[in-house]
């Protein structure tokens, strides 16, 4: 059964009766107003307000196949069943349906729809902890759908709880989540001692691959670090068309499936070397040029800074293991974008190599300043009659773990300078960047546009285009113009129209920006009228009053303001 038969039977089965499922666009790999992550990691990530008890425009019941690029997992590319990009089957209920439906729907279509054998199926249900009791129910329910006990396992947070932060300890304020029940399909390989001595369908050692996730999320993080019961009840299913089109196959390798055909033959022409013999490194070339390429068609271009900083990650990589098979990615027939990337590199290699006739450098000072890693840069030492030492292999370990945690430090403040979390101020910030935009635009004029945002608990940073400098004149008035609208206690409302409506409307949009079919326009009565995907409060009179901090100018008709609440 091809990819694609997979994903037309699982939109099927849940637009028909009883299910009556309504199909919805994918969003971008790019979220538009959502500057918590870099990448749309699943279908369930656009719909979190709904989760919190807004109303979708297409009802309580939906469904999609949502392109997904997750990076926690970079580092595994190259197993049997590891990707970076991937699509993610989703269904979901918005405080309809709940799990003694959707367990036996998606127990009734991966047995009966795509003919998995239910004996080869185990599951995995929440255990519990102080905070959320046992899942008992969905234990139950799956025993009645003649999975034995032996074949429902439980665990504790660490598999069985999901959130976009993970435990329930990890997740800030004001973000959801809940208990899960995944669904493995066992191979029935031989278990390798070498991943523990007893097999679980979480064992690595490659008998077991999950094909889907039912996530009961309940619960939302209160400020005072307690979990607290949703209004509605809702479900998240998520399952990897990849991985089900491999237990479907009954293949234990992502990469022998269609999708995937079509490169390994490339790699394998372009090399001269069959795949059985070199795995690893073609499974790591096919799948990060699979992910770049979907990139590229998104208008992401190489960088060092946030999205395309990843994508020149994923070429680079791609680059190194064709190097070391002998050829270029060049030879793979690949987008302009992605070549000229690896033209660039290519050059740094060389760089690096005269570089290594000095004495005084130091395999780390290749990897900090070129990004050419360890084993690269011992064939370079080669080049120039240089040895790489136990010491210097030792020195490079202690920078590169040292360069890992100061990287890992440095992701983790910038995400939490986003909108990290949907707390009260937080909240009431991003509102206010509505208010200073337009009135930043009726004071200085509709040339002003938004070119960025930053928001903390503790303020607002708001990049916007403009030639210069704003005198103290203009920032009275521009401070005052939005207490006015704080004072007005005006109403802020928001509708969910088509991205072509929305621009006739006359709403503020960045065309910088992916947008999906459906776009979400915030309407602060007659003084602003924006697409927007992040929290927002429902009346002015919620912010209590604006500070203009400072201003700054950060580039040719690039200024930044700050300001803060009180």
């Amino acid at each position: 059964m091809t990819s694609n038969e997979v994903r037309e039977k699982y939109l099927k089965f849940f637009i028909s009766a009883p299910r009556m499922h309504r199909e919805i666009a994918p969003a971008p790999l790019v979220l538009e107003g959502d500057p918590t992550t870099l990448f749309t990691s699943s279908g369930m990530q656009p719909l979190i307000p709904y989760f919190k008890g807004e109303k979708h425009s297409k009802g309580k019941r939906l469904v999609d196949s949502q392109p997904s690029l997750r990076l926690q997992d970079i580092e595994e590319v190259g197993d049997n069943r590891h990707e970076t990009f991937f699509e993610m089957l989703g269904n979901w209920s918005l405080g309809d349906y709940f799990k003694k439906e959707q367990i036996p729907w998606i127990f009734e279509f991966f047995t009966k729809e795509l003919g998995l054998s239910k004996e080869r199926l185990w599951v995995s249900v929440f255990e519990g902890n102080k905070d959320v009791p046992k899942d008992t129910e969905t234990f139950e329910i799956w025993k009645s759908l003649g999975i034995p006990e032996e074949r429902i396992v439980y665990y504790g947070v660490e598999k069985n709880w999901w959130s976009r932060s993970g435990s329930p300890n990890e997740m800030p304020v004001g973000e959801i989540g809940g208990p899960d029940s995944e669904i493995f399909f066992d191979f029935g390989t031989k278990h390798d001692p070498k991943y523990g001595e007893k097999c679980h369908p979480n064992c690595d050692c490659g008998r077991f691959l999950e094909i889907g996730n039912s996530v009961y999320i309940e619960y939302e993080k209160k400020e005072d670090g307690s979990l607290k019961e949703l209004p509605q009840k809702n479900v998240d299913f998520g399952g990897g068309l990849e991985r089900i089109t491999m237990a479907v196959n009954n293949l234990q390798d992502v990469f022998q499936i269609d999708i995937y055909k079509p490169i390994i033959s490339k790699i394998e022409k372009a090399v001269g070397k069959k795949y059985e013999d070199n795995k690893k490194a073609f499974r790591i070339i096919a799948d990060h040029i699979r992910a770049s390429e979907a990139l590229t068609c998104e208008g992401i271009i190489p960088s060092n800074k946030l999205q395309g900083y990843i994508l020149r990650r994923l070429i680079r990589r791609a680059a190194l293991k064709m190097r070391q098979l002998g050829v270029s990615v060049t030879d793979l027939d690949i987008s302009e974008v992605v070549g000229s990337e690896i033209g660039k590199f290519e050059k740094i290699i060389e760089n690096g190599t005269n570089l290594a006739k000095n004495p005084n450098i130091k395999p780390f000072d290749l990897y900090q300043s070129y990004g050419i890693p360890l084993e690269i840069t011992e064939e370079i030492f080669a080049e120039s009659a240089r040895k790489i030492t136990s010491a210097d292999r030792k020195e490079f370990e202690e920078e590169f773990s040292k360069h890992k945690e100061s990287s890992r430090k440095a992701s983790a403040g910038m995400f939490k300078g986003g909108l990290a979390d949907s707390s009260e101020e937080v909240t009431k910030l991003h509102t206010a960047t509505h208010l200073l935009h337009a009135s930043l635009r009726k004071v200085l004029g509709e040339g002003v546009s938004q070119k960025g945002s930053n928001i903390t608990s503790e303020r607002l940073r708001f990049d916007f285009s403009h030639p210069q400098k704003l005198t103290g004149e203009e920032l009275t008035k521009v401070e005052d113009l939005i207490n006015l609208q704080i004072e007005k206690k005006l109403p802020v409302s928001f509708e969910v129209v088509s991205l072509d409506e929305a621009v006739k409307s006359g709403a503020l949009h960045f065309f910088a920006e992916k947008y999906g079919e459906e776009v979400k326009v915030y309407t602060i009565e007659d003084f602003s009228r924006e697409v927007c995907g992040g929290p927002h409060i429902k009346n002015t009179s919620e912010i209590g009053h604006v500070k203009i901090i400072k201003q700054e100018k950060v580039g040719s008709g690039l200024l930044r303001i700050y300001a803060k609440l009180g």
